[in-house]
């Protein structure tokens, strides 16, 4: 058994070896709206804290409510309450030095994860690209929060300033099992960026021995059984009727677990039967993803993707638009956000199947970033996405689907051309060579 006097790290590394989502039951999710919701949650639980506070986030802003959040990991820090905060060098850049000085000085320990540093240097250093994007806070082992939600206002913009309409956004609280894997992985995070490496190095030497990786699964499934006594696999849904929450918490990194997200999504998408709902504001899927949501259209399944409306890349918007035809020609339905800024990753099957988390669908999400969500096998807790989704929908615009046996002009070609330039551009940079 790997470090025989260190079952968390164990536990760590047993959990990680798996490639696929890992169910575990007895789990309590509740889904959140926007920052107000999550804000308001994470104080509740950050004052209540006993022991602990794992927070990693990609970008921090010193604006409006998410000084409340930093005002709250500076008091538990203060009562005794060990609180580390991790943070991306380059969605967290703009913050003034004296925002994590005064935490510091309250007690909070701050990792900035990957700072960025002079230009010339991600000519040669291929890592800069790659940037830590998961939305995660752990309390006290027991209660984790995770989704699209950065620690910023939900009227602010970096980029755009105040405005008055909330971001659409979503977030989930979580208890059970699937805690136990989400704090690894906020402890993870802290360790690559204060010392470069994390447990997760570690297994290298054990996933290129095929018996010590039937070991590490075999623990990991010993572990399911304990973290999921009986008396707390089920749980009371709308009905009243006691059902099973079955909940996985997956991890999108350039280690053991690259494809995971992706995969996951791409096959609750081939075994639809009756409906697609996707959220995301960035949409450049590959190929695999692409043929799956044609196909599901194609065999009567309902697919809706709500995107950005109000772009705030223009790139990002462009790469969206050049495959709204395809897709659109297949029986896909797309409809734009106006509203407001767009900034949710949902995706809703059947309503049994929902994921919320930090994945966008695009090279960045599914190639380059570290990302993180958490996907819920319930049918409670799915048809509380659903009624939230309809509601985001029905204040959308469809786009309408182009003319039936219309020919697609140069022009089109060319973009299309252009933005794919675009993409292999920056994964070459990053290091992606494979056809995407």
């Amino acid at each position: 058994m790997p470090f025989e006097n260190d079952p968390q790290r164990a536990l760590s590394l047993a959990w990680y070896a798996q490639r696929k989502p890992v169910f575990t039951g007895g789990n309590q999710v509740r889904l959140l709206r926007g920052a107000t919701e999550l804000f308001a949650a994470q104080i509740r639980a950050i004052d209540d804290a006993q022991h602990s506070v794992w927070m990693a986030t990609y970008l921090v802003s010193d604006q409006g409510m998410a000084t409340q959040v930093l005002e709250a990991l500076g008091r538990a820090a203060q009562r005794g309450v060990e609180v580390h905060l991790v943070v991306d060098g380059l969605g967290s850049r703009l913050v003034p030095a004296s925002v994590w000085l005064g935490l510091r000085d309250r007690g909070v320990q701050v990792a900035i994860y990957r700072p960025l540093g002079r230009l010339w240097t991600a000519l040669w250093d291929r890592s800069i690209w790659r940037r830590m994007h998961v939305k995660l806070c752990v309390i006290d082992q027991e209660l984790a929060f995770t989704g699209g939600i950065n620690l910023i206002d939900d009227h602010y913009d970096l980029s755009h300033g105040w405005s008055s309409e909330p971001r659409l956004d979503y977030a989930v609280q979580f208890r059970g099992p699937a805690v136990t894997p989400a704090l690894h992985t906020a402890r993870a995070m802290w360790t690559r960026a204060m010392l470069g490496r994390d447990w997760r190095d570690d297994l290298s030497d054990w996933v290129r021995d095929p018996a010590r990786l039937r070991r590490l699964r075999q623990l990991w499934q010993e572990a399911r059984l304990r973290l999921t006594p009986a008396e707390h696999s089920q749980v009371v849904s709308s009905t009243g009727v006691r059902q099973p929450m079955r909940a996985a918490f997956v991890l999108r990194d350039n280690l053991r677990q690259r494809r995971t997200i992706e995969r996951a999504a791409q096959q609750a998408i081939h075994q639809a039967r009756a409906t697609v709902d996707i959220v995301t504001p960035y949409f450049y899927p590959g190929r695999a993803l692409r043929r799956a949501l044609r196909q599901a259209a194609g065999r009567g399944v309902r697919v809706r993707l709500l995107l950005q409306g109000k772009v705030d890349y223009p790139i990002a918007g462009l790469a969206a638009r050049v495959l709204y035809g395809e897709l659109q020609q297949h029986g896909v339905r797309i409809f734009e956000y106006h509203t407001a800024w767009l900034h949710a990753k949902v995706l809703c099957v059947d309503g049994e199947w929902a994921t919320v988390g930090s994945s966008n669908l695009d090279p960045l999400s599914l190639l380059l970033n570290l990302e993180a969500n958490l996907i819920v096998r319930d049918r409670g807790f799915a048809h509380t996405v659903n009624q939230a989704l309809s509601q985001d929908f029905s204040r959308s615009r469809e786009v309408p689907p182009p003319v039936f046996g219309s020919t697609v002009s140069s022009r089109s070609r060319l973009t299309r051309a252009f933005v794919a330039w675009c993409a292999k551009t920056y994964l070459r940079l990053a290091g992606i060579v494979r056809r995407y």
